[in-house]
């Protein structure tokens, strides 16, 4: 059943809906993502051109002879990913408002995948509010944590 949902980038300036029709997602560990993202991997959710409606579009990034990356200029959140010619796109899970729903089913560009970073489950976690230098930064100057 095809769902409705809503995304863009930090700042709000780009913003889009798109149709959802499954929640397959995929994790991208190729060189060109590391670099373009400065992370070991980006999460992916690949859709048709067609089914996404942008209120404001991204800014365009020629990131390879082949290749095209959409971003917000003012913000720089990394927002796409495409082939010009090609009927489909990625757009990042992270962007997402709701990015809960996406489930990972593959991997691609393994031939740069830092498999330490895949599986961190065992390490020591701290949740934002336990925090408190971050914490206390946050309330005196927006009152509030982030979302």
């Amino acid at each position: 059943m095809a769902e409705e949902m809503t995304g863009g980038c930090q700042c709000g300036r780009v913003r889009y809906r798109a149709t959802m029709r499954d929640d397959e997602a995929y994790l991208c560990h190729c060189r060109m993502c590391q670099r373009a993202t400065g992370g070991v991997s980006i999460a992916f959710k690949s859709i048709q051109k067609a089914d996404v409606e942008w209120e404001r579009e991204p800014d365009l990034y020629r990131s390879s002879p082949i290749a095209e990356r959409g971003f917000c200029s003012a913000c720089g959140t990394p927002l796409t990913f495409w082939f010009p010619e090609a009927p489909h796109m990625d757009l990042t899970v992270g962007s997402f408002d709701d990015p809960y729903r996406f489930k990972p089913t593959s991997h691609s560009g393994c031939e740069s995948w830092h498999r330490d970073w895949l599986d961190t489950s065992h390490l020591p976690a701290t949740r934002t509010d336990e925090n408190q230098n971050l914490v206390r930064r946050w309330m005196e100057k927006v009152g509030k944590l982030p979302d």
